[in-house]
């Protein structure tokens, strides 16, 4: 997990590019909260010695990113912190930004396929070499 910590004028602390991996456990429904701003929220599961349940929240167009989760997949979640204040009550939220799958459910990357699937089942194998016992280099 990668944090970044800015301070301005010794006042204001800026954080940024929070990542965590884990389990998600429930996925809400999105939230209208005005004609012009929703919201959604889920929850993951950490897979530590002591298991935390961290609960997220996105807004406006991010609320559809969660819609090719599944309950119980592995997921990394990419969030920032927020914090404000509201009728003298302190909240804050971890507001996720994006969402990748980890584990048995991501998609296979061309660096973690073999080298037959990576090129469509054609690349040649060691039975395919020419059995001629030459040296057929060209120099």
């Amino acid at each position: 997990m990668e944090k970044i910590f800015t301070f301005v004028d010794n006042k204001h602390l800026t954080m940024n590019k929070f990542e965590i991996e884990g389990r998600l456990v429930v996925k809400y429904d999105t939230q209208k909260k005005t004609e012009t701003f929703s919201t959604r929220e889920f929850v993951i599961e950490t897979l530590e010695t002591y298991p935390q349940f961290i609960k997220f929240q996105m807004t406006q167009d991010k609320c559809a990113l969660l819609d090719d989760y599944a309950e119980n997949s592995m997921i990394k979640v990419n969030f920032d912190i927020r914090g404000r204040e509201w009728q003298g009550k302190y909240l804050t939220n971890l507001n996720a930004w994006r969402l990748e799958k980890v584990g048995s459910n991501a998609a296979p990357t061309a660096e973690a396929m073999p080298v037959d699937e990576a090129f469509g089942g054609n690349f040649p194998s060691l039975e395919d070499e020419p059995q001629n016992g030459g040296d057929d280099l060209p120099f």
